[in-house]
């Protein structure tokens, strides 16, 4: 009897923690869903703006996590393939990765008002050199000299700032994602053929 009790209340207990998880991840599924839904509403709007710093300016102020879904948004747009992480935060400070010419790119996001924090870059830097992977660390702020000159000399990072971010996530201004990159065929939009 007592045993009988046990069994059952084991299969209890076992089918409440079976539906929290899945409860769990029913919440972060829909949570991405609404991101992903408001990076689309972002492009539109930046979109409308006719100069470089109010679209800057925008991007500034959205959700940081919008932010995330914005450069994926972008990559996917351009028909690159994107890998979403499962939750926003803990991470590792790799905020998605895309594919581009069989390799994985790491994605690092961050939405800055003001200077980008040189310490954020370094770590990139070190997670790039740890997993031998390449990457764009992506902003919204304004970049020191120094700071441009640490990532010149990091040939693993691309830094994606200014036109270049706007480039990502406009739908129709072309986007380079590193020097010597030919796009396949498929790919090439009408204004970057050469004849």
């Amino acid at each position: 009897m007592n045993e009988s009790i046990h069994v059952v209340g084991s299969f209890i207990l076992a089918g409440i923690l079976l539906y929290g998880l899945w409860q769990g991840t029913r919440r972060r599924r829909r949570r991405h869903e609404r991101k992903q839904a408001s990076a689309v509403r972002v492009i539109d709007k930046i979109n409308t703006f006719p100069h470089f710093g109010q679209k800057i300016a925008y991007l500034r102020k959205i959700d940081p996590f919008v932010f995330e879904e914005l450069l994926l948004e972008g990559f996917e747009r351009r028909g690159f393939e994107v890998i979403r992480n499962r939750r926003y935060t803990g991470d590792g400070g790799i905020d998605g990765r895309v594919k581009i010419d069989g390799q994985t790119w790491l994605i690092q996001a961050k939405r800055y008002t003001s200077y980008i924090a040189v310490g954020h870059v370094r770590d990139f830097s070190d997670l790039l050199n740890a997993t031998g992977a390449r990457g764009f660390f992506c902003h919204t702020g304004k970049t020191r000299e120094g700071t441009k000159s640490l990532i010149r000399g990091d040939s693993r990072m691309i830094l994606v700032s200014g036109q270049k971010l706007l480039d990502l996530i406009a739908t129709d201004a072309p986007f380079i994602p590193y020097p010597g990159y030919r796009p396949p065929a498929e790919m090439v939009h009408p204004e970057q053929e050469t004849t």
